[in-house]
């Protein structure tokens, strides 16, 4: 999750995000963020939709690579029970 230093900067710079909401980039939300809370952000859609998204999607700007979510998390390789 982004903190709100993060966010309030992609708000004043105006910077399109990208929302990575599953492994589908088909359903990647991409906009300006608007405002936020503990636990929601509302992204403007380049239609001017407002989308009210959870904030534990990962959010990355819009001009850099996808990244990956299915892609195995190198932190969790063997802390698993033994």
């Amino acid at each position: 999750m982004l903190s709100d230093e993060q966010l309030n900067a992609y708000r004043v710079s105006g910077e399109k995000v990208r929302v990575v909401r599953d492994g589908l980039k088909e359903n990647d939300i991409r906009g300006i963020v608007v405002a936020w809370d503990d636990t929601h952000v509302l992204i403007r859609r380049p239609n001017r939709n407002v989308v009210k998204l959870d904030r534990n999607y990962a959010i990355q700007p819009s001009k850099e690579e996808r990244i990956d979510l299915l892609a195995e998390d190198p932190k969790q390789e063997g802390s698993g029970d033994q």
